[in-house]
């Protein structure tokens, strides 16, 4: 009995990703004899065989175990060792993503076809050269506003990737509605399609700067080139069968304005809807200066830290709309100082590398950062601006914030100054606490997406601590 207990149990097992265990046993002849579970939703199961070292070459041998139970599809779609190889949040956002890529690649089919019929195919009174200088000039004021926006917003599209994620799909509608009413305008056709080609080019320095920040999220596995990757095939997949429909959807809506503008409605609707939803599915789990803000609010008022799903689903998604105070990180100096005295107010009290000045009538607060900030640095700065700001907000506060605004609300105006050294204190109590409760839900602190500046500074932190 012991025998045969010995022979069914297993020798070793092996598993794939984070897949089902497969038991080997020791056959009779002394082969092994792996357990293999396919499909495993079907209900199938076989054994397969393995020779043994050292058998004669010419004996006939039996299979050998099949490779890791990975589908054909998912193979070709999805990242090497998914789920455990991406983020929780990839699947969802992938499915809405393709939504909204189908439902686009048709608006655009509509939308191409109005620029070519503006243009004059199927005119026979149409000149190739007109037709050629529209589309040079449709061409490179695009290419201007590619250089110009990536000049003017590039280092922003990290901080606030899905908010820019969500604009630039829905400038890219604005861009395909101004294409399709293109033909219906001929004198101001030109304008029109280079105005719209303007756009498509903001959408692809915003979409593809996005892109490439979400993947920076979506990867755990130190994955980013084969998770691009199997994005950029999904992407031809859907677009491919936007294709094949386009071709049975223009035929139809030829000869028909009013079908075809409801078509484009339609798809723009479900294009901005799923969009939405996949934006609304990412989890980011590093603070940008929205999801710092409600984390603090909420900590503040009741003491516990949100964790990054709680955040990343009350995050406004429509970027431009935060409200005040306004928090710039990374000021230069002498911007703020212009007296020994001035800098003399300004270094008083700071004990850590950054220094702070608080305008109270615009709620305006400015970082000066030290050449040795390091990301806890800068978020620590980040949360003492913020919560300046809320000194002159309504929400409650904790024993010792209430009582500073209190006293800042009831007796002569303090100097901005003074009340930043005396938050400091408070501060110094309250941020390991803060610190240690965002670890602890999740957040990754050891870096950031708060926007920072270039700019950094050296100074003596203050009498009592003179380092630098």
């Amino acid at each position: 009995m012991a025998d045969d207990a010995g022979l069914l149990a297993p020798l070793c097992s092996e598993q794939f990703g984070s897949g089902e265990a497969l038991g080997c046993r020791a056959a009779a002849d002394g082969s092994l004899q792996w357990e293999v579970r396919g499909w495993r939703w079907w209900g199938l199961s076989r054994a397969f065989m393995v020779k043994p070292e050292g058998r004669d070459a010419g004996e006939v041998g039996v299979p050998r175990a099949a490779s890791p139970p990975l589908s054909g599809l998912q193979a070709v779609f999805l990242p090497q060792g998914f789920p455990d190889s991406v983020s929780p949040d990839y699947l969802p956002y992938q499915l809405w993503d393709s939504v909204q890529a189908f439902a686009s690649s048709l608006s655009g089919s509509l939308a191409t076809q109005a620029v070519l019929l503006g243009i004059g195919v199927g005119n026979a009174k149409a000149t190739v050269s007109a037709a050629t200088a529209t589309w040079l000039v449709k061409d490179s004021t695009g290419m201007l506003g590619r250089i110009v926006f990536a000049w003017w917003k590039g280092s922003k599209l990290d901080c606030n990737a899905k908010q820019w994620r969500l604009f630039a799909d829905i400038l890219n509608d604005v861009a395909m509605f101004l294409e399709i009413m293109a033909p219906v305008y001929p004198i101001c056709f030109t304008m029109t399609v280079s105005t719209s080609n303007l756009a498509k080019c903001i959408v692809s320095v915003a979409g593809g700067a996005t892109r490439a920040a979400l993947t920076v999220h979506q990867a755990r596995r130190n994955n980013m080139a084969d998770v691009s990757a199997k994005d950029s095939s999904q992407e031809t997949l859907v677009n491919l069968a936007g294709l094949l429909v386009s071709l049975l959807m223009l035929p139809l809506v030829s000869g028909f304005p009013g079908f075809s503008f409801g078509c484009f409605f339609f798809l723009t609707a479900l294009h901005i809807y799923a969009n939405y939803r996949a934006v609304r599915a990412l989890v980011m789990e590093t603070l940008n200066e929205g999801r710092l803000r409600l984390v603090l609010k909420h900590y503040l008022q009741r003491r516990e830290v949100l964790d990054p799903t709680t955040a990343n689903r009350m995050e406004p998604l429509w970027t431009g709309f935060w409200p005040t105070p306004s928090l710039s990180l990374g000021v230069p100096l002498h911007c703020l100082v212009s007296s020994v005295f001035e800098l003399q107010q300004l270094v008083e009290g700071h004990q850590e590398p950054y220094l702070l000045c608080w305008d109270q009538s615009r709620n305006q607060v400015q970082v000066v950062l030290n050449q040795k900030a390091d990301p806890k640095t800068i978020l620590r700065a980040a949360t003492h601006g913020l919560m300046l700001g809320a000194l002159q907000g309504d929400g409650p506060l904790p024993a010792e914030l209430e009582e500073l605004r209190n006293s800042v609300r009831a007796g002569p105006k303090k100097e901005s100054w003074v009340i930043v050294k005396e938050t400091h204190q408070v501060l110094d109590k309250l941020f390991p606490k803060f610190l240690k409760g965002l670890q602890d839900a999740g957040w990754k602190t050891e870096k950031h997406q708060l926007e920072v500046d270039e700019w950094r500074a050296t100074w003596l932190l203050s009498p009592e601590k003179k380092i630098l």
